[in-house]
């Protein structure tokens, strides 16, 4: 495996490299452990950092995982395609199916930590819901699992008087979740925007996501508008970035 060859990259980029490519032809499958310091220390004749640093590109990718007193491991979990279009339709909430149902197939899905509440409005939230400073907003947080493994954590902010006394202030919302009760409500969804950027987690992120150091995460906010063009929700979703694909299909 080891790859003697000269170059300018770095020598635990090109022992990351070998290991990559090692995975990518099935010399090691998913839930296999990968060499640890020891023994890339030893094939390649580097220091133990150069080793460790080598190991944790192949982690911070989203391809290996650590597991603690037992070494590093490829990972076994397979990434979720997030189908960004499809998923919004509202064919799906509409009918009473959760907007997961067009990304997880047949996998198991968990919501739990989940938390319903009441209080002002933060200002940006404020500005794009068309609400005055400090106006009171529901909160929805909870955290999504997938085969058991945390890969989404999401809070969604909605004008406090637009919802009152529906199941969008109880924890279960209930079939088609919340845009098919803003439906109800009369405040049906008709547009979304979705705006997409990555950074790395702060550390409750990271230990509510059980991250591996140094993963970045995926921070997607999602604003609802309804017919009228006003905003009804803005959505905040922090995703484990080596968990999803992005996907967006649409025509030209």
């Amino acid at each position: 495996m080891a790859n003697q060859g000269s170059g300018r990259q770095p020598k635990y980029q090109r022992i990351a490299a070998d290991l990559r490519a090692a995975i990518k032809a099935g010399e090691y499958g998913p839930g296999d452990r990968v060499p640890g310091e020891n023994e890339l220390m030893a094939a390649y004749d580097v220091a133990r950092m150069t080793a460790r640093q080598a190991l944790g590109v192949l982690q911070s990718e989203g391809i290996t995982e650590a597991r603690k007193g037992a070494g590093v491991f490829v990972r076994s979990f397979r990434p979720l395609r997030r189908r960004g279009i499809q998923r919004l339709a509202a064919e799906t909430w509409g009918s009473g199916r959760s907007i997961w149902s067009t990304d997880i197939e047949d996998r198991v899905l968990v919501v739990d930590r989940v938390e319903v509440g009441e209080r002002a409005a933060p200002d940006g939230v404020a500005e794009v819901l068309g609400l005055e400073r400090d106006t009171a907003v529901c909160v929805r947080s909870r955290r999504f699992v997938l085969d058991g493994k945390p890969v989404q954590f999401s809070v969604s902010y909605l004008p406090a008087e637009l919802v009152a006394g529906s199941a969008i202030t109880r924890e279960d919302s209930g079939p088609g979740g919340t845009y098919a009760r803003l439906a109800e409500l009369g405040h049906k969804p008709v547009r979304f925007r979705e705006e997409i950027r990555t950074r790395m987690p702060s550390a409750e992120e990271a230990q509510l996501l059980g991250l591996s150091s140094g993963t970045p995460v995926v921070h997607i906010c999602r604003t609802a508008f309804a017919d009228g063009g006003r905003a009804v929700e803005v959505s905040d979703m922090t995703l484990d970035s080596a968990s999803y694909v992005l996907e967006y299909e649409f025509d030209a």
